[in-house]
């Protein structure tokens, strides 16, 4: 693997992307996306074989870790032959966020086609509050789906959770047995303010990591770990068990300084900031050169200028980035 050529104007080297395979999802969870949604047409994203020329030309730049990202990944039709594809690039880490509603009946192929890790979305243990958070989502067939990528010989599945204050926040104990019991690694998510949404009051919601830690600190001790798994999450453990317990806090902790990732949107948009709307038009090269992944790897240097030093957040609920997460990629 060479060294990355990628360093932005701040000294820092990206060596992680994520790559959005689709906007669309089977869910419709109240923090990413409106319940009616409009999608994109299909010549307006990329195809598989493009999302495979991103990757590679990625990779040929010193990318050690790629995440498959959505909308809901596994609802892309032909994604285990991308999964396959990518699967022999050699990286050092190549993982999935997905709702895990897929997974009962795709686990097993996806570790086999060389996906290394899982992250699986679980905001609530109760059917009903599953269902009124996810919109559609049906708590059983995600549960089957944990347990589907666990017997499929997943070792490194992690938790997402996103608290809301009044939605879920009082489930964090039984999230943290849940995972306890089943040696699942679990993050806690601060909601990131993407996308014009009526459904809740995103200030009022915002329950902080300090706070989850807190309720957490109530049922057992917590000690940071100074692990760094080339992401954004902070994590802690706890005594009697090997899980870790991650936070991600865009709100109450930038994490910029460090940040070592980029992300390319289903659009083709190669994301320098999640909390930023700078970006390369990545499509428009990929059709314009096709038979020319220099071309490519040219665009995506330069683009490095652009990666801000930082994101600005809102802790209020005030709307900064219009695009839902569902068009970002988790």
């Amino acid at each position: 693997m060479p060294l990355s050529e990628l360093t932005d104007r701040f000294g820092r080297t990206v060596n992680y992307v994520r790559l959005s395979v689709t906007d669309r999802c089977d869910f419709r969870c109240v923090y990413c996306m409106a319940e009616e949604m409009t999608f994109l047409p299909r010549a307006k994203i990329l195809s598989l074989e493009e999302i495979a020329r991103v990757a590679r030309s990625f990779v040929s730049l010193g990318t050690e870790k790629i995440r498959l990202t959505g909308g809901e990944p596994l609802v892309r039709k032909g994604i285990l032959d991308l999964v396959r594809e990518i699967g022999h690039y050699g990286l050092r880490d190549f993982a999935m966020t997905t709702n895990g509603s897929h997974l009962p009946e795709m686990a097993e192929e996806l570790r086999k086609g060389g996906l290394h890790r899982l992250n699986i979305s679980l905001d609530s243990l109760d059917p009903e509050k599953f269902h009124a958070v996810t919109r559609t989502g049906k708590l059983p067939q995600v549960l089957e789906g944990i347990e589907a990528a666990r017997d499929a010989g997943f070792r490194n599945i992690k938790l997402n959770t996103v608290v809301m204050k009044g939605r879920n926040d009082e489930e964090i104990p039984d999230l943290i047995e849940f995972a306890r019991a089943r040696q699942l690694d679990i993050t806690f998510i601060e909601e990131m303010p993407l996308g014009e949404i009526s459904e809740h009051d995103r200030g009022l919601a915002l329950c902080t990591s300090e706070e989850v830690r807190s309720i957490i600190r109530q049922h057992h001790d917590l000690e940071h770990t100074g692990d760094d798994t080339g992401g954004p999450a902070r994590y802690y453990r706890m005594p009697g068990s090997d899980i870790r317990v991650g936070f991600i806090s865009p709100h109450s902790h930038n994490f910029c300084a460090t940040c070592n990732r980029v992300r390319v949107t289903v659009e083709g948009r190669l994301l320098l900031c999640l909390g930023n709307e700078h970006s390369v038009d990545l499509l428009g090269v990929l059709r314009a050169h096709p038979d020319n992944d220099e071309v490519l790897r040219e665009t995506i240097i330069k683009a490095m200028d652009l990666k801000p030093e930082r994101h600005h957040f809102s802790s209020n609920g005030d709307v900064e980035i219009l695009r839902f997460m569902n068009m970002t990629g988790g």
